[in-house]
């Protein structure tokens, strides 16, 4: 199995333009998940629409490519990624046996293990189409962290390991367990292809959330599990709670 990680990293963001190009102790946010992503895959690429981002990964040496501006996702953008570090006939060798992973630009935390935790879900598996990560809610996380609608959450069944349903409101697994959904996702090449071709869906329109698309058109979600926190940076005021983080942790 070949494994590419693929960041999707746009320049503009309602709460918090120019987000990827954030100090974080010294380093830019794309930065930190680049060199995040490169600790579990031999091959990482940012995929960006903005030469201010692009200039920057050049300068710290990372693979980029320059990708349109009107994806609606960051799995669209994932897959002209794909396409421009691959040729044809490279694919039609190797997409079956290519999986992409979709590293999120702004979880400059993510850790290895979580990535080498989706690669686990298709080497146990090898009819896995698509994977995600969950993250069990504990006693540590306060009511209104489960209540949170900005926090979807996951039902799946630990039998299979498969996702059966994501929410923003409060759902859980069949023994009562409540499960936060993690955003990376990993997608075997040929899946990836027919996924950003699919029109949206009403669940999907209902919840905003586009995995729930995948499963009403029939595709299997796998889902690996990590019991390790992850920050991403959505606002300011989430950069600055991810720099005291690093100050005592990095």
């Amino acid at each position: 199995m070949k494994y590419i990680g693929i960041i999707p990293a746009r320049y503009a963001s309602t709460r918090f333009p120019g987000k990827p190009l954030a100090d974080l102790c010294h380093k830019t946010v794309i930065h930190r998940v680049y060199e995040q992503a490169s600790k579990a895959l031999d091959t990482v690429v940012v995929a960006t629409d903005d030469e201010r981002i692009y200039d920057a990964v050049e300068s710290f040496g990372g693979k980029v490519v320059m990708t349109r501006p009107d994806h609606r996702c960051g799995t669209e953008r994932c897959l002209e990624a794909y396409y421009a570090i691959t040729t044809p006939t490279w694919r039609a060798q190797n997409d079956t046996d290519t999986v992409i992973i979709n590293v999120q630009g702004d979880e400059p935390f993510v850790q290895p293990e979580q990535i080498e935790a989706l690669m686990a879900c298709f080497e146990r598996n090898e009819k896995t189409q698509i994977a995600t990560l969950v993250r069990p809610f504990t006693a540590k996380d306060s009511p209104e962290a489960l209540a949170n609608p900005n926090t979807p959450k996951v039902e799946w069944d630990k039998q299979t390991g498969e996702a059966k349903m994501f929410s923003r409101q409060v759902i859980a697994c069949a023994d009562g367990t409540h499960y936060r959904h993690i955003g990376i996702y990993a997608y075997r090449a040929d899946v990836l292809e027919k996924i950003t071709q699919l029109p949206p869906s009403p669940l999907e329109e209902k919840e905003r959330l586009e995995q729930l698309r995948w499963l009403e058109n029939g595709y299997h979600i796998q889902v690996g599990v990590t019991d390790q926190e992850t920050i991403g940076i959505d606002t300011p005021e989430d950069l600055e709670h991810a720099i005291e983080w690093y100050k005592l942790n990095g």
